[in-house]
């Protein structure tokens, strides 16, 4: 699994760029690592444009969870959009599902279960 990030020191801390532009970057150079890709599964951020950042790859993924801000709807919105996409096979969640915005644990792993029942069954 390869979790690819382009990142720049900002007052003296490493930030990841979450922009759509930079994921297709970090998942383009990603791709052509190594010998073969074969067995090469790639860890993405959510990110707005995610059907943009998927087409820059032929490899499959898994989605991260991010930082729990926002709304949990909004951010289970995100995640069911993007395991849409064909390429997108699953979800590798923590802080997320740890530390929901509304606390509320039990009914974040639901709704992330929820989802990836969601994609096998449209698989």
């Amino acid at each position: 699994m390869v979790e690819p990030f382009l990142s720049r020191r900002v007052d003296g801390r490493v930030v990841n760029d979450l922009s759509a532009a930079a994921v297709v970057k970090s998942v383009t150079i990603a791709s052509g690592l190594g010998a073969s890709s074969a067995y090469t599964w790639l860890k993405l951020p959510v990110v707005d444009e995610m059907a943009r950042v998927m087409a820059a790859t032929t490899l499959p993924a898994l989605l991260l969870g991010g930082d729990p801000t926002g709304h949990p709807d909004e951010t289970y919105a995100k995640w069911r959009d993007a395991l849409a996409l064909p390429a997108v096979r699953g979800l590798v969640v923590g802080r997320a599902l740890l530390y929901p915005a509304d606390g509320d644990v039990a009914s974040a792993v639901d709704a992330a279960v929820s989802l990836v029942r969601t994609k096998v069954e449209v698989a």
